[in-house]
């Protein structure tokens, strides 16, 4: 920057009006732009020169090639510019403001307008995008001897005083969602009504970037969980699932099984989990997926090379893919518009040995019962989760059902294998 930014800080404060509703304005702003600079200082600039550049210095010399940079900084360079940009300009509006220099520039609104709207929401938004991933990708990286010398010489630097990369990493997201309070501080301080206003409605548009945001990981993070999910359920062929189906070897090349791939992309899972399912006279341990449309019961099988280390009622869904288990579907997916639950009272399930269990019946189009599933949920609260999940999902596809009727030959068809 062309000027002593450390001179211009001193001398701040001298320079305030002695107004005391100009005066809360100029606060306000200056809150924005001093706390900007920590930003772009204290941490873009650590992430970028400390952490960035050292790694790439390091490549150039083949040391740690095979890192990913995007996966794990993503687009901190592009912050790097946009919040330089913003504190450059919002630095000669302050200067105009307090007459230091000569005004001709933008207005405080027309700059913050064109900031938020052109640069700083969709920097950020890419940004926050790839931060769970990065997150993961940092914590896979840090069992290398290798990395962890980087990590730990980049982290001894006085410039990060004594935060690590994850503590860093964060602080981007922390800016988008306080960005909002600074504005709205703005605008309540401003004495015009249509500078007011105009503050309210950039303080909206972060509102809404963050709010966009927000539907995009949660997006974001479901198609990246169908996409693994989609890799471990196993689909049992007909001859399998049905002992009295006869298919001969030299025939089952002409029954092709149902693809995971045709029925789950796309789809939005709404609640996934582990129930014990009553299987004759066992008790196996099943996994439920209930998608948008359909109901996925499954067995688990865990991978014996990589067996479960936690063995409790409510693995994650992550944990098990993590240790290499699969997922055989049972029977078929059980459309929601074809699906209907049984509670079992408190009396029945002391009577049965079945305590905070439920039934689920698979009903054809004919209404004949087709199949029932008896499930066991680890406690009385996570059984009645599992009803209101299901019972939501239901009735919210039979509305869209009755708004807009599904046909046969669309892709979102799904029909019952036995009419």
């Amino acid at each position: 920057m062309d000027f002593s930014l450390a001179q211009f800080l001193q001398d701040q404060s001298s320079q305030m009006s002695p107004d005391s509703h100009v005066r809360k304005r100029q606060e306000a702003i200056w809150e924005l732009f001093t706390s900007e600079c920590v930003y772009f200082l204290d941490q873009l600039m650590v992430l970028n020169e400390v952490f960035l550049v050292t790694l790439s210095n390091l490549q150039l010399r083949n040391c740690l090639t095979d890192v990913n940079v995007w996966s794990l900084f993503a687009n901190v360079n592009e912050l790097c510019l946009v919040s330089s940009s913003f504190l450059r300009n919002l630095l000669n509006v302050i200067k105009d403001t307090l007459e230091i220099t000569e005004s001709g520039g933008p207005t405080l609104l027309e700059l913050l307008s064109k900031a938020f709207k052109e640069s700083i929401c969709n920097s950020l938004q890419k940004y926050c995008l790839n931060y769970s991933s990065a997150l993961l990708y940092l914590d896979s990286l840090k069992l290398r001897e290798d990395f962890g010398s980087y990590l730990k010489w980049c982290e001894r630097k006085e410039q990060c005083r004594r935060l690590q990369l994850r503590d860093l990493l964060v602080a981007p997201l922390q800016r988008l969602t306080r960005y909002s309070l600074l504005l709205r501080n703005v605008a309540k301080r401003c004495q015009e009504e249509e500078e007011r206003r105009g503050m309210q409605v950039i303080a909206e548009q972060v509102d809404t970037s963050i709010c966009d945001l927000e539907g995009k990981v949660k997006w974001l993070h479901n198609f990246q969980k169908v996409k693994l999910l989609r890799d471990a359920l196993v689909w049992t062929p007909v001859w399998e699932r049905d002992k009295r189906a006869f298919i001969p070897e030299t025939l089952k090349h002409l029954l092709k099984t149902v693809t995971a791939d045709n029925l789950i992309s796309h789809r939005s899972l709404l609640h996934e989990g582990k129930l014990v399912l009553t299987e004759n006279t066992k008790l196996i341990d099943a996994y439920l997926f209930l998608f948008d449309e359909f109901l996925l019961i499954t067995k688990i099988k865990k991978n014996k090379k990589n067996p479960l280390r936690v063995q409790q009622q409510n693995l994650e869904l992550d944990q098990l893919l993590k240790e290499g288990s699969t997922f055989t579907v049972l029977d078929q997916p059980i459309s929601l518009d074809r699906l209907q639950l049984k509670n079992i009272d408190q009396l029945n399930a002391s009577t049965s040995g079945l305590p905070h269990s439920f039934i689920i019946m698979h009903h054809n189009r004919y209404q004949q019962c087709i199949g029932a599933f008896i499930l066991q949920a680890a406690s009385e609260s996570a059984k009645r989760e599992w009803i209101s999940k299901i019972e939501g999902a239901v009735t919210e596809q039979l509305k869209l059902d009755s708004e807009h009727p599904r046909v046969q030959s669309s892709s979102s068809w799904l029909e019952s294998s036995q009419i």
